[in-house]
């Protein structure tokens, strides 16, 4: 069932399928298409308990669907929830990943950041694009996405993590600088994960003159700008308007990136 673009107050939809990933991890995937694209994210309510934003892991004509860590008292509570149950939804907020048709991609993706970066690829390949898509984790216990990312056309998934239990022991990023320095050139390069590899990410796109993307996870209250908890410095931006996509050209003069980031009342946290 279709849904008006950029709901701004939640509607409880049914869950249509539930899918453990991980021991910590679900996908749940809702009857209804909210037209996501691929970056943005939604706001997920449960009546009574929280909001939290979460990115989308792919929307269309067989539902949205979301996958989350169950961390926190919310997010538990979520991992509860079975198919018929009803969840409130709200959005697409934020702005996407962007790119030209037939353009050769890199994907960086860390943790649940292969969520989001599954629906880039799945969207990208129908424009007759060509990904490799590097997929990192803590130990294979943790890697998102495998699986699916495979079976689309014209990728070449690499796998690594950090205990070498699967694909190759290191980072993603160091796994990325590596096909590089072999000469393969990317029209643009896609990150989502945690900020320390985005940070990564970022310096070797400055450094080798390639465009990129990153996904910028900040608090997130209202979804569409009024609130300021998502605002950067020093730029002042709101992360769930101009971000969470945000250019790398526009990363690199947030001085907080990489650093430190702020929690519901304002206090700094370093990474």
């Amino acid at each position: 069932m279709p849904a008006p673009t950029e709901s701004r107050l939640p509607k409880t939809y049914r869950i249509k399928a539930v899918k453990q990933e991980t021991p910590h991890v679900r996908t749940l995937t809702f009857d209804v298409s909210l037209g996501a694209k691929p970056g943005q994210f939604v706001m997920v309510w449960l009546p009574g308990v929280d909001e939290k934003p979460m990115s989308v892991a792919y929307d269309g004509p067989e539902g949205i669907r979301i996958t989350f860590f169950a961390i926190g008292d919310m997010t538990k509570k979520l991992a509860t929830s079975k198919v018929g149950d009803l969840i409130g939804l709200r959005g697409p907020f934020g702005t996407y990943y962007e790119w030209q048709p037939q353009q050769h991609l890199a994907l960086v993706a860390g943790g649940y950041g292969a969520a989001p970066m599954y629906f880039v690829a799945k969207t990208a390949s129908k424009d007759n694009c060509t990904m490799d898509v590097f997929v990192g984790a803590r130990s294979e216990g943790h890697l998102l996405y495998i699986d699916e990312l495979k079976k689309l056309k014209s990728i070449t998934v690499h796998v690594s993590t950090d205990d070498g239990s699967q694909g190759v022991k290191g980072t993603n990023v160091a796994l990325l600088k590596e096909k590089m320095d072999s000469r393969t050139t990317y029209d643009q390069l896609f990150a989502c994960g945690p900020e320390m590899m985005l940070k990564a990410v970022s310096e070797l796109s400055a450094k080798r003159k390639i465009p990129s993307q990153l996904s910028l996870e900040r608090y997130m209250k209202c979804g569409y700008g009024l609130c300021g908890n998502c605002v950067v410095d020093p730029l002042g931006i709101r992360l769930c308007k101009d971000g969470p996509v945000i250019k790398n050209d526009v990363c690199v003069k947030i001085t907080e990136f990489g650093k430190y980031h702020r929690d519901d009342v304002g206090g700094k946290h370093v990474f």
